[in-house]
């Protein structure tokens, strides 16, 4: 008789027990024989090595057979896409991952992990929810988008940031799964459902700034860099991974994707590539709207970041400093109400130069500009415009796209140089450069001290300088959206292909 799914899962979640308890027995005793052979002077046994995991391959065998009948679930299903694609991962189980599932890249493959003592614990809805999650990670890029934003933010919000998005698109979620509602209520945040990556970091990584900010010291700081270089040094062979594991028995999201880390060394355009390779292969039949979304996305991604992430990603390098802010209490004392919170803030001096000699639209730049003014606005800043083209013809400060002015009607040649002799005397933190690209092929003032971002028309080429001295993106449409959502543009499967997030490599 053909045991019960339910028991199955029972009767491996025992053996997955028996799994754990002989290894801690085994590092007891390995423990023991060291400490005893170092107070015999070498006279005891010997180590016996590193404490190991041992995985049966009969535990092995029966457990992605259990794997296999949730995958049979999933083609089943009218989702299949998720069941044809989970066919071509390879499968690893790892007692040492802070969450059921996790993913990889590996030898040409995306590898898929388990961890049985969280797994296990899950029914079967749950647990096709938790392979779902680690293939929209892979459609949504997440695993090179992490490295973008890596540095600038902290791990649990890039973290949190990426759960959000990839669980919003899915049902029958296990307990401890990051939603909207839960970092609502947590940080004290009111986060809108279906927006992109970029909004939900920023938000979340300014509550934690937040939490954080009256709490650390700079010794703490310090110890934890200290921490974070032991750990780095502890993984001599990450391809030895049940070597003195830590066994993780509950779900942590600043650990969930650590195994990102030992993906195999490949570029994004190649990893673009495989995954492709891997969506062709799992497509046997119609699939709902948003997957269809982040697939169009990524396959017309040519895998660079576009000008208005980069920005973002420059204004997280720009100084910073404290502000207060009467939208929150102080942590240290919070029944002050007199006592202000600080919130993290970056004392940003933008200059922003329109050529206007070039073939830029005011649409364009109109547009453009509203982009930048919405990317800065967490952010202390102070913006000022330039009109150019072989000289400045006008400086002015904006706060708005209300204060944009009239272009000056004047069509001279462009020099891009007295731009950054102004920037130069006026010490900026940040030069944004809107031009068609045509001017001289070498700065005579070169820039000083701050980060300049060169943004080509939509019209215009490539960019003159034969030394830019700083990033050089093209600038396309950008969508202007409103961020009210409206009932009817929400689907009833979940989604809104007006609101879903925009994919951004």
């Amino acid at each position: 008789m053909e045991t019960s799914f339910d028991t199955q899962v029972q009767e491996l979640y025992k053996k997955a027990e028996i799994i754990i308890t002989d290894y801690y027995k085994a590092k007891r005793d390995n423990d023991y024989f060291e400490a005893k052979r170092k107070d015999d002077n070498s006279k005891a046994k010997p180590q016996h090595g590193h404490s190991k995991i041992t995985i049966p391959q009969e535990f092995k065998d029966e457990f992605f057979s259990l794997v296999d009948k949730v995958n049979l679930s999933l083609m089943e299903d009218k989702d299949n896409f998720y069941g044809y694609f989970l066919l071509q991962m390879s499968r690893e189980i790892r007692f040492d991952i802070s969450s059921p599932t996790a993913v990889n890249f590996k030898r040409a493959k995306y590898v898929i992990y388990f961890n049985p003592i969280i797994f296990l614990n899950l029914n079967l809805k749950q647990m096709e929810s938790t392979i779902k999650h680690e293939i929209l990670h892979i459609l949504s890029m997440h695993l090179i988008r992490a490295k973008e934003f890596k540095g600038n933010y902290s791990t649990l919000a890039i973290n949190l940031a990426m759960n959000l998005v990839v669980n919003t698109y899915l049902d029958h979620l296990p307990p401890f799964s990051v939603t909207l509602e839960w970092v609502n209520l947590y940080y004290d945040l009111k986060l809108l459902p279906f927006k992109p990556f970029e909004y939900y970091v920023e938000e979340i990584q300014t509550a934690l700034d937040l939490l954080e900010a009256d709490e650390t010291t700079e010794d703490e700081r310090d110890a934890s860099e200290v921490d974070d270089s032991k750990n780095e040094e502890t993984d001599d062979n990450p391809d030895d991974a049940n070597d003195d594991v830590n066994v993780a028995t509950e779900y942590d999201p600043e650990k969930a994707h650590d195994l990102w880390e030992e993906s195999s060394d490949i570029d994004q355009k190649t990893l673009q590539e495989f995954t492709e390779k891997f969506i062709d292969n799992a497509q046997k039949g119609s699939i709902p709207g948003y997957l269809a979304g982040m697939i169009s996305s990524l396959r017309s991604s040519k895998g660079e970041l576009p000008w208005n992430l980069y920005l973002k990603r420059l204004m997280g390098s720009v100084e910073s400093n404290k502000k207060k802010t009467i939208t929150r209490r102080n942590r240290r004392q919070p029944d002050r109400l007199d006592l202000r919170g600080q919130l993290r803030s970056h004392k940003a001096k933008i200059v922003v130069a329109l050529d206007i000699s070039g073939s830029i639209s005011d649409q364009e730049f109109n547009q453009a500009l509203k982009e930048v003014l919405d990317i800065v606005k967490n952010y202390n800043h102070e913006i000022t415009i330039i009109e150019c083209d072989s000289e400045i013809r006008r400086v002015y400060n904006v706060k708005s796209v209300k204060d944009v002015k009239e272009r000056i009607n004047i069509r001279g040649g462009t020099r891009f140089t007295p731009v950054f002799e102004y920037a130069n005397d006026h010490k900026i933190n940040l030069l944004v450069y809107f031009t068609d690209g045509k001017g001289e092929e070498k700065l005579l003032t070169v820039p000083r001290g701050y980060k300049t971002l060169w943004v080509i028309s939509g019209r215009g080429d490539k960019l003159s300088l034969k030394e830019p001295h700083g990033a050089v993106k093209k600038l396309k449409n950008i969508e202007i959206k409103d961020d009210a959502l409206e009932m009817s543009d929400v689907k009833r499967d979940g989604y809104s292909m007006n609101d879903q997030e925009r994919m951004h490599i």
